[in-house]
């Protein structure tokens, strides 16, 4: 396997050659496209009733009605994806710590410990995408735009 360090070259080249770039890349638009497609859900309910998600403990600790919470989730889950889209590396932990959050709000909902192991998968996923982001620096979006380079070690 060919050393990641010695890739360089566009952004293509990288891609077609690199294959810890590819995994970034990859994760990165999963965690990009997936928070926001939730939270515009939350909004349209077309994927299921997400009030039955909230558990009650949880519903007594927010104000409002479990519809209005979900919608409050839907905008932040909508803001992740875009953190994610901008900065990896800080929308990569925002989206763990939120899919945390969620784990810890099935488990006192019960009857979902399935979808709680699936989001662990999730949280590790995103924890790994924050990670390989450090290794890609040039690649937040911010710091383009701002003219900053990024070395890789």
């Amino acid at each position: 396997m060919a050393s990641t360090a010695a890739v360089s070259g566009s952004t293509a080249d990288r891609l077609r050659s690199d294959p810890v770039y590819q995994a970034f890349w990859l994760l990165r638009i999963g965690f990009t496209v997936a928070p926001i497609l939730f939270g515009l859900d939350k909004f349209a309910s077309v994927l299921t009733d997400w009030d039955g998600y909230l558990a009650p403990a949880i519903n007594d600790l927010v104000p409002g009605t479990a519809h209005q919470a979900m919608l409050a989730v839907g905008v932040i889950e909508i803001v992740a994806g875009l953190a994610v889209a901008v900065l990896p590396r800080f929308g990569g932990y925002l989206v763990a710590a939120w899919i945390g959050g969620i784990i810890v709000n099935l488990l006192i909902l019960g009857d979902y410990y399935d979808v709680a192991l699936r989001d662990f998968g999730l949280l590790l996923g995103a924890l790994t995408l924050a990670r390989l982001a450090s290794a890609f620096p040039a690649d937040d979006l911010l710091r383009r735009r701002r003219g900053i380079q990024g070395t890789r070690p």
